[in-house]
């Protein structure tokens, strides 16, 4: 039987599109793709439509209940948000209220933001490691921040910022290696 390839997830936390969260989270997205094969699906928090304000997640509308489903069928997932006042944005946080932590256990991941200066590029450590954390989840030791001098034209130009997500996908790659082994190992 031919392995699938690995279902990678990249979400933007972004309420707009175009943005620079999704520019991002694409970009990890490529570059993981340029290591290893995968099957690359990218959401924006606007595809789950207004129904995402539901409370309960049996309320939630048919757009917002498959984001939730993308998201935990996830082999991998590569997340972004912008960062508002110092965190994440809340409806990204709003989303993963809704995800079972059960199917988010082991699962690797990837952590970008975006943010308008440098005083918000502790966000991703200090916001959503802990978030990710609280999943169990493998995240990729380096983690991506971008502000609005470090890309252009939907393209990372900041060489530092390159460098970064270059390792955030690399990182994944392996990650998504380790848990295909540990599942092979249970499956035997």
């Amino acid at each position: 039987m031919k392995p699938s390839l690995p279902r990678v997830v990249a979400f933007s936390g972004s309420a707009k599109r175009p943005s620079r969260t999704r520019d991002l989270v694409e970009a990890v997205g490529a570059e993981l793709g340029r290591l290893r094969r995968i099957d690359l699906k990218v959401y924006d928090l606007i595809d789950a439509g207004p129904g995402l304000g539901a409370t309960r997640r049996e309320d939630l509308s048919l757009p917002a209940a498959r984001l939730i489903e993308a998201i935990e069928g996830a082999d991998a997932l590569i997340v972004g948000t912008p960062v508002y006042q110092g965190g994440y944005a809340g409806l990204f946080k709003h989303v993963f209220d809704f995800v079972d932590p059960a199917r988010m256990s082991g699962i690797p991941v990837a952590l970008t933001a975006t943010g308008g200066g440098l005083r918000h590029a502790l966000v991703v450590e200090h916001g959503l490691r802990p978030l990710f954390g609280f999943f169990a989840a493998h995240v990729a030791p380096t983690s991506v921040y971008a502000g609005p001098e470090d890309m252009a034209d939907g393209r990372v130009i900041d060489e530092t910022v390159a460098v970064r997500l270059a390792a955030a996908a690399a990182e994944l790659a392996a990650l998504l290696d380790v848990a295909r082994a540990i599942d092979a190992g249970a499956a035997a």
